[in-house]
């Protein structure tokens, strides 16, 4: 049975750090990668990450947010800086076959953890 498990989601200060984490098992993935949902919108792709470290950002996260994977673990990481109030959500860990799925439609989603940042 495949699953996603996120941890490290929290309250922050805005300009501050988190560190998101989601270890994989059942299976291993070509590509991992986040997702997000605030209140009242739609779920919208954050970041993800290929077999061969390719990364993919979302405009409003890059220069901020980095994303890395541990493959012998089968985890991937995403290490956020400088947050915004905007930037709270709920935090889904996604896998699926490449980047590109990652940000139209994965195929596997974690349950999610949150991330709230004041202002």
């Amino acid at each position: 049975q495949v699953q996603l498990v996120e941890s490290g989601g929290g309250l922050v200060q805005a300009g501050g750090s988190l560190r998101l984490s989601c270890a994989a098992s059942g299976r291993t993935f070509s590509a991992m990668g986040w997702c997000r949902q605030a209140p009242g919108k739609e779920r919208e792709f954050v970041a993800a990450i290929g077999w061969r470290d390719t990364t993919d950002y979302a405009d409003s996260v890059k220069g901020r947010f980095t994303i890395s994977r541990d493959n012998a673990k089968n985890t991937v990481y995403l290490q956020m800086n400088s947050l915004k109030p905007e930037d709270t959500a709920v935090y889904y860990c996604a896998a699926g076959t490449s980047t590109v799925v990652i940000r139209v439609g994965p195929g596997y989603w974690g349950q999610g953890t949150q991330v709230t940042v004041s202002s």
